[in-house]
């Protein structure tokens, strides 16, 4: 089903607690862009305008803060509780056409608080979207939150109009677990806007192993246990001892100072490097000679196609569930057992040595552009109101 922007005159609302950064943030990022670019208001509804990804809200997007400075240092929990009424009487005033819901885990709140504030009004369509797999409710800090979570999702997905799942894989594992039909989920690939993504690559950029005949080995992603940074560290001190190379990590999290000890004790410190979040890191995927994913899970992860996009090639542990997906169980990239170093390094040397083509990497990237993506949602959401 093809689409011009005059059939489109909705208003849609994605409900976030900040912008952070990450896959998740740079998804929401460009599904609001691809649907201005098809004449649709969008509300970005926020419980503070916070977050290290505010300063790449594209121009256009109707930007809503829900909460006071005084809630600027509340955790996620508290943000909801703060932003319940708020929202409630955005949802009264403003009355979307289609709200995402996208609250890590207490999602079934915001669905609720739509359903109330629309008993005497037509009814919003609500499009859940499921980002990564079932595992990363064991990631949450207290057993409560995650028995909240879950108890979220299994009620999110059946108050949602429509479930999404953003990988093949996401929607077998979340309806293995929650007992929720595979047929009703809807597989749309993250959107991937090559066109920005290109664009930003060329910006400048300045670090000290690049540009200098070294060879590059870089991985991206939030600080955290899920993205298994140690993995990669100890594959590189393997790596070192075959070939000439450096290792940057962008990002930033609570797992920093563990690396930086694991780095110590490695005698790394010379080699390894973690400069924090980088507005733009692309640039750095351009010119890495090659990008290395160490996840022990993932949903799809989106950059793994930023990489392929830039044509640099890819090293990927085979982690629940979209690197095999995207690489297509290792004709675009190497694919590797979770948590093996060994392999890992092993992987990454042959790629250093022996990489795949540029434009063969960027072929596979324009399969998950955005248009694409955008497309599938825009159809979904007809389909929808056309069966109402």
């Amino acid at each position: 089903m093809s689409h011009s922007k005059s059939e489109y005159k909705k208003r849609m609302a994605f409900i976030l607690p900040a912008l952070e950064g990450g896959g998740v943030g740079r998804f929401v990022l460009s599904l609001c862009q691809g649907f201005m670019n098809n004449g649709i208001q969008v509300d970005l509804v926020l419980a503070r305008a916070e977050g290290e990804m505010i300063q790449d809200i594209p121009a256009g997007i109707n930007l809503i803060a829900l909460n006071s400075s005084r809630s600027s240092n509340f955790s996620r929990k508290l943000k909801l509780i703060f932003s319940l009424l708020p929202l409630f009487r955005y949802f009264r005033r403003h009355n979307p056409d289609v709200v995402f819901p996208i609250w890590y885990g207490a999602d079934i709140f915001v669905i609720l608080t739509l359903r109330l504030s629309s008993i005497f009004k037509r009814n919003t369509l609500v499009v859940f979207t499921v980002h990564n797999v079932s595992t990363l409710i064991g990631s949450f800090p207290s057993v409560p939150r995650q028995h909240l979570a879950k108890v979220s999702m299994w009620l999110s997905l059946r108050l949602a109009d429509k479930a999404v799942a953003v990988s093949k894989g996401v929607a077998e594992d979340f309806s293995k677990v929650f007992h929720f039909p595979l047929e009703k989920f809807r597989v749309i690939y993250n959107p991937l806007d090559i066109e920005e993504i290109l664009a930003k690559a060329k910006e400048p950029f300045s670090h000290k192993w690049y540009n200098k005949g070294i060879s590059v080995i870089l991985g991206a992603g939030r600080l955290e246990e899920q993205k298994n940074f140690r993995n990669l560290i100890e594959a590189f001190s393997i790596v070192r001892k075959e070939i000439q190379a450096e290792l940057v990590i962008l990002g930033e999290g609570k797992e920093r100072k563990h690396l930086e000890a694991l780095i110590e004790e490695f005698g790394l410190e010379d080699d390894v490097d973690l400069p924090g979040f980088v507005a733009n890191p692309f640039p750095y995927i351009k010119n890495a000679s090659v990008f290395v994913l160490s996840s022990d899970y993932e949903g799809l992860s989106m950059v793994i196609l930023e990489a392929l996009t830039l044509g640099t090639p890819v090293v990927s542990t085979n982690c629940p569930s979209g690197p095999s997906e995207i690489l297509e169980n290792g004709k675009y990239g190497k694919l590797v057992p979770v948590g093996n170093s060994k392999a890992l390094a092993e992987s990454i040397v042959e790629t250093l040595r022996n990489p795949l083509p540029k434009e063969f990497l960027q072929e596979r990237a324009k399969d998950f552009s955005l248009d694409i993506a955008v497309r599938k949602y825009l159809d979904l959401i007809e389909c929808a109101k056309k069966s109402e």
